[in-house]
């Protein structure tokens, strides 16, 4: 498939489809509303199903049932539609069933607004429902990696049986960029483990409920298992100039984008700086982090909020080195030039660099 101009929101459809998915099921929010726009228009013309829901408490369990049947589902919404659907993935997860979520986040809490935030990693990253589970989560920073991390996301679900999101800000959803898709369709065979109503699968169960303690307990513990494994395989994390960078940046996201360009003017100046951008958000790039704390002398996260990722980045680090925190909230995004002026106060700190002083710190 060619290069097509195309909104991040409509991209992960697109890329969806060539995935192999097969059914959606959601209700209109913005700035996630072109997503069950575009799954109108797509998921019937290859074969699909697409089903607006009367609400997103039904969209969740609609996708409950078609994972449980071995369909390659997924949903879309944000913040406040995400909060509705907590019960059900943590169903989904307890069942062990694999699908896809975007989460193209707004400004909260409550209705708040609809501009960009990142104001959802708590809910999405740490788990949002009851009990003990996790949901691996990727972060795109462009439209084409909205549209590779989608497809990825449904080989995470397959791999590990369990519920993917993908997280973006309102920006990365919105803006138009070229990208390109897979060429051709994957389209997976049926789960053994499914339940098709049918003879073959008829020992089928699926799942979430362990009336006796141990057996719970048993339950539990092989989901934990599960999230260490993939805590071993699946992190994702990309790294720009943090070879000799006595900072380094940590942001995701659009933030991740502008957090590029600040490092670029850094070094221009003659500041050691360098970016970490996870990928993951969970599993999250701990041990990438941990390694750069054995040189870098600070770290100095930047969220467009007020301050969630910031908790992961200092357990990350363990008290080796200094973590700062700048955050913008409400939907206001930060300027590259406005990030820089926290990266010269920040160097200021941290460290005994004498051309801090010639470029104004």
């Amino acid at each position: 498939m060619a290069k097509q101009l195309i909104k991040g929101n409509e991209a992960i459809i697109k890329a969806a489809v060539m995935a192999g998915c097969r059914a959606f099921y959601g209700y209109p929010i913005t700035p996630a509303s072109e997503i069950a726009e575009a799954a109108a228009l797509y998921l019937p013309q290859a074969g699909g199903t697409f089903v607006q829901a009367e609400s997103e408490v039904a969209a969740v369990n609609m996708l409950y049932g078609a994972a449980s049947a071995g369909v390659r589902a997924m949903s879309a919404s944000s913040g406040p539609g995400i909060s509705l659907m907590q019960e059900g993935i943590s169903y989904i997860a307890g069942s062990e069933l694999p699908c896809v979520i975007a989460d193209i986040t707004r400004g909260g809490p409550g209705l708040g607004n609809i501009a960009p935030e990142q104001g959802d990693y708590f809910q999405v990253v740490k788990g949002g429902g009851h009990g003990n589970y996790r949901c691996l989560v990727l972060a795109p920073d462009s439209a084409q990696e909205m549209a590779d991390l989608t497809a990825l996301a449904f080989e995470l679900a397959d791999k590990y049986r369990n519920p993917v999101y993908v997280i973006a800000d309102g920006f990365i959803g919105q803006m138009m960029e070229p990208v390109e898709f897979a060429p051709r369709a994957t389209l997976p065979p049926a789960p053994a483990w499914a339940v098709r109503g049918d003879a073959a699968t008829r020992k089928n169960l699926i799942t979430s409920i362990y009336l006796e303690p141990d057996k719970l307990e048993q339950h539990v513990q092989k989901l934990a298992a599960k999230y260490a494994r993939a805590e071993r395989e699946a992190v994702r994390c990309q790294t720009v100039a943090t070879d000799d960078a006595e900072l380094v940046l940590v942001g995701y996201g659009i933030v991740g984008r502008i957090l590029k360009a600040v490092v670029g003017m850094a070094r221009a100046a003659g500041m050691k700086v360098g970016l970490l951008r996870p990928i993951t958000l969970y599993p999250f790039p701990t041990a990438q982090l941990r390694t750069l704390a054995r040189r870098a002398e600070a770290f100095a996260v930047v969220e467009l909020s007020t301050g969630q990722m910031v908790e992961d980045v200092r357990l990350a680090v363990e008290g080796r080195k200094p973590v700062e925190f700048y955050g913008r909230q409400g939907g206001v995004v930060p300027t590259a030039e406005e990030v820089l002026e926290f990266v010269r106060g920040v160097l200021h700190r941290h460290t005994a660099d004498p051309l801090l002083e010639e470029v104004g710190a």
